[in-house]
């Protein structure tokens, strides 16, 4: 890729606007095992991001940083969306679970965030974004091949690693 030219940025925005676009075209329609494979492709896209942008700056760049981060929080949201959508087009009661993902989702990132910019190292965590990428696409591909229980399950396991690693960051900011 960088033989080619293409940059980290390129990487970034390819990959969550294709994350973004298959998780709110396929996961609504119930097409679970296509979505996650196109998603997961996608994904694959952008987590490699950052080994571009380390083999072609040679200093860090803010911009592609910030970029990354922000987008990676949309193409997140938008996996949980379709899910949500999918959810609601087939009335199930548990509607309110992707909405309290997504939340925690973003806590995680915002505890980390905010820790940084205050000068406290705070990359810790059981449930990292790319955890929480995997149970959920684990949990839409086996809800496709029709294990039922899958979808729920990957959801709730999502929302508990997020809670406990806002957890553990802001016990890493309390203690420092």
């Amino acid at each position: 890729m960088v033989k080619v030219g293409i940059r980290a940025n390129h990487l970034t925005v390819i990959g969550a606007t294709g994350v973004s676009l298959s998780a709110l075209y396929f996961f609504p329609r119930g097409q679970f095992i296509l979505g996650t494979i196109v998603v997961t492709l996608f994904a694959l896209l952008d987590l490699l991001d950052g080994t571009v942008a380390r083999l072609t700056d040679a200093i860090p760049n803010k911009w592609g940083a910030l970029l990354d981060s922000t987008v990676d929080r949309i193409s997140d949201a938008m996996i949980v969306i379709g899910v949500a959508i999918f959810l609601d087009n087939e009335s199930t009661s548990t509607l309110l679970l992707p909405f309290l993902v997504v939340l925690a989702g973003g806590l995680v990132s915002y505890v980390r965030a905010r820790a940084e910019s205050l000068g406290i190292e705070c990359s810790v965590g059981f449930g990292e974004r790319t955890e929480r990428l995997i149970v959920i696409l684990v949990g839409t591909f086996l809800y496709g091949v029709g294990l039922d229980g899958a979808l729920e399950t990957s959801l709730w396991l999502v929302l508990i690693l997020s809670v406990v690693t806002v957890g553990q960051r802001l016990a890493v900011v309390f203690k420092a």
